[in-house]
């Protein structure tokens, strides 16, 4: 994929984040657990893209994620802040599938996806990656 599909999907999903918030966490947990996966993965791949870290037609899975190990495998990679962004996305690969096929989470656990996915966005932005 292209790097500019990318860049428009994490758009999307920002903005499904932010509406998610405004109707209420508790009402959209599934958007909310689906749209930080999938826009945390995708910004990792962006960014390795323009790194040159990663071959333009490798896809990277949110399942990889699940696990630091597993990912750290299947990327093969070194790159700036490593440690913390798999760390990150593995947060919120953890609960990805609770918050989309469970029954309703409390509060504090869609929240704490939602700032561990609003830390990762943060760090990405400080290392150059913009998707407006």
């Amino acid at each position: 994929m292209k790097i500019e599909d990318h860049l428009r999907n994490i758009r999307e999903s920002l903005e499904v984040i932010k509406e998610s918030i405004q109707k209420g966490i508790q009402e959209r947990q599934r958007s909310i657990g689906f749209h930080t996966s999938v826009a945390s993965v995708e910004m990792l791949e962006v960014f390795l893209h323009k790194n040159n870290l990663l071959n333009p037609g490798i896809i990277l899975k949110h399942e990889w994620f699940s696990s630091v190990r597993k990912a750290k495998e299947k990327l093969n990679v070194d790159f700036q802040n490593e440690e913390e962004i798999l760390n990150l996305i593995n947060e919120i690969e953890i609960k990805r599938n609770l918050l989309c096929y469970g029954k309703p989470q409390p509060v504090k656990t869609i929240e704490s996806i939602i700032e561990h996915f609003n830390k990762l966005k943060s760090l990405f932005e400080e290392m150059g990656l913009k998707w407006n």
